[in-house]
């Protein structure tokens, strides 16, 4: 598949999510910036508004096996990393892989687990690979864990600690549809009839192509500039608790060639680097409490684009 081709793919990727997921373009293209970068997406907002509808789509229209987990307060580790299984005929345990073993899994609700299930997905979404039982095994890829997350002050949930957090590359939120948008929901058919409907653009080997490409895109001595010196801010400011670390410069950087790859640009820009900025630091840098209890309270991102220069 040439870059043209991928192009071509995801222009249409872009298009079938959108007969679904209406009004939301730039949170679909942010979504797919993540998984073309081989991160994890976080998607944090109210009941209702499509979380769960977006990855199902999202599923079907790349062509990716697809798995749900549904996330509860009695979830076990094994739950989702498998479970051996005693076999009698010849006196040995048999492992039974659970539903991480999948490319695309959707991890439902993942604050209404304890810590202990939620920290399974630690080794899985940073090293592709499971350990249980003290045998290692690699997950297939391409591999994308999408999870969403009702709002803290709900009842029955649980903070996802920071390390939890640091694991997903981008953090987006939906919203509500605008007037015209909902009003399309009102009107139009099941959403979860439609899904059915979606032509799959991908496969698992033309997606791993387009991954590819997304990290050959060029980032110029400039552009690096810029990106270590948002770094630098975020650490010596005073704004923040703590700074971006390496790895989130690293994700930056993957996160705007993606964006890139999206735009049909051959190199990363400024403004690519800007319009993934919200999306990949608000959940990595907490503000100082001063800042928190400003009357006009700011985000990480927009204190960064307020104080950091284009390089």
């Amino acid at each position: 598949m040439t870059d043209t081709d991928s192009k071509q793919r995801l222009t249409s990727a872009m298009s079938e999510i959108s007969r679904v997921i209406l009004g939301k373009d730039r949170q679909i293209r942010l979504a797919l910036s993540c998984l073309l970068a081989r991160g994890h997406c976080l998607i944090e907002d109210q009941p209702g508004v499509g979380k769960t509808t977006l990855a199902h789509t999202m599923a079907q229209v790349l062509g990716m096996d697809f798995q749900r987990i549904q996330f509860t307060s009695d979830l076990l580790p094994a739950d989702v990393l498998g479970v051996s299984v005693y076999n009698r005929d010849d006196g040995s345990f048999e492992f039974h892989p659970g539903p991480i073993f999948s490319h695309f899994v959707l991890a439902d609700e993942i604050n209404r687990a304890t810590p202990k299930t939620q920290s399974a997905l630690l080794e899985a979404m940073e090293e592709y690979q499971v350990t249980a039982e003290g045998q290692t095994r690699a997950l297939p890829q391409p591999f994308f864990v999408i999870a969403t997350q009702n709002p803290s002050h709900q009842i029955g949930t649980y903070p996802l600690p920071e390390s939890q957090l640091d694991r997903f590359l981008m953090r987006i939120s939906l919203g509500y549809p605008d007037s015209n948008a909902e009003r399309q929901l009102l009107e139009g058919e099941d959403r979860r009839q439609m899904i059915q409907q979606l032509a799959a653009v991908f496969n698992s080997a033309s997606l791993l192509q387009a991954q590819q490409i997304a990290a050959g895109i060029h980032v110029s001595p400039a552009i690096l500039d810029y990106v270590q010196a948002i770094l630098q801010f975020t650490r010596e400011s005073g704004v923040f608790e703590t700074g971006l670390s390496p790895r989130g410069g690293l994700a930056l950087i993957n996160a705007a060639r993606a964006w890139a790859l999206l735009e049909a640009e051959t190199y990363v820009l400024p403004e690519h680097i800007q319009q993934v900025l919200p999306a990949v630091i608000n959940h990595r840098l907490p503000l100082q409490s001063t800042q928190q209890d400003s009357e006009a309270p700011r985000s990480a991102a927009d204190h960064i684009l307020e104080s950091v220069a284009i390089a």
